[in-house]
């Protein structure tokens, strides 16, 4: 039998090792505390100073556009289109300046065997459409060309601003042509009902971001269109012209595509202007 002696040693061993594993559990969580809380002091660290770097980084660029803003100017992108594999209906007229104008408001003026058209443009509003539309006449662009498309049913429009409507065989363009560049719309009207009421002047896309060309219509009646076309301006004289060749109807060229056809009464453009920016 065991003696009381070598029970009571048993039990003191017992103990002992009880309490030495205790100790370890308590050491290995005191550690692991330390660890979590040095780990999340070094992220803190890190966060703070990617916030500091990119602060610091980006105050520059900041500053710049701010200072470009105040100073009446805007940055615009204009991309310009690979040179191999154009199709003839583009036109090469180089690429606008980068920084314009966002102050002011432009007079354009359509001439044409109808009559005169006129627009108001406010640069304040669309001011990188508005200085690729007077890139593009002072390149005399726009210069005797038709306007190619009509639609007079769901929307009423009528498209202009095409190069490759030209000539004797103008009423086989497909509509695709424009400038050597492309740009991003803006000034969508996002929040007005309907987007695109009659009188409004806007530019033509190929239903992507960032297509706006050359192309853009008139509005001679309120139109159900989505808000993906930039505001160029708003017509102020002529609207009768317009008026007057939806009446003569056209001829459902364009019915299976886009809607609408040529204009049956044709209406060419003679020559278009920008006048200098006022106000």
């Amino acid at each position: 039998m065991t003696s009381t002696r070598e029970r009571q040693r048993a039990a003191a061993r017992a103990r002992l090792e009880r309490e030495m594993a205790e100790r370890a559990t308590r050491a290995r969580k005191r550690r692991q505390t330390q660890a979590i809380a040095g780990a999340g002091a070094a992220l803190l660290l890190v966060v703070a100073g990617a916030v500091w770097l990119a602060t610091t980084l980006g105050g520059d660029d900041d500053d710049a556009k701010r200072e470009t803003a105040a100073s009446g100017l805007s940055q615009c992108a204009f991309t310009e289109l690979p040179k191999e594999g154009r199709p003839k209906q583009i036109k090469d007229v180089g690429l606008p300046a980068s920084e314009q104008a966002n102050t002011g408001v432009q007079t354009l003026t359509m001439q044409t065997n109808l009559g005169p058209i006129t627009a108001k443009v406010d640069r304040a509003a669309a001011p990188c459409t508005a200085a690729s539309f007077t890139h593009l006449a002072s390149k005399d662009f726009f210069d005797n060309t038709k306007c190619h498309r009509l639609v007079t049913e769901g929307i009423q429009v009528l498209q202009c601003g095409d190069p490759g409507a030209t000539g004797k065989g103008w009423r086989e363009t497909d509509g695709t042509g424009g400038p050597s560049y492309k740009m991003t719309e803006e000034n969508l009207p996002t929040d007005k009902r309907p987007p695109y009421p009659a009188g409004v002047i806007a530019m033509a896309n190929s239903g992507q971001p960032g297509s706006t060309g050359s192309q853009f219509f008139i509005v001679y009646g309120d139109s159900q269109l989505d808000p993906n076309y930039t505001v160029l301006g708003t017509i102020t004289g002529g609207m009768e012209i317009v008026k007057d060749v939806a009446k003569a109807g056209d001829d459902k060229a364009f019915a299976k595509q886009a809607g609408g056809g040529h204009p049956k009464k044709e209406i060419v453009i003679t020559d278009l202007t920008m006048s200098e920016p006022q106000g």
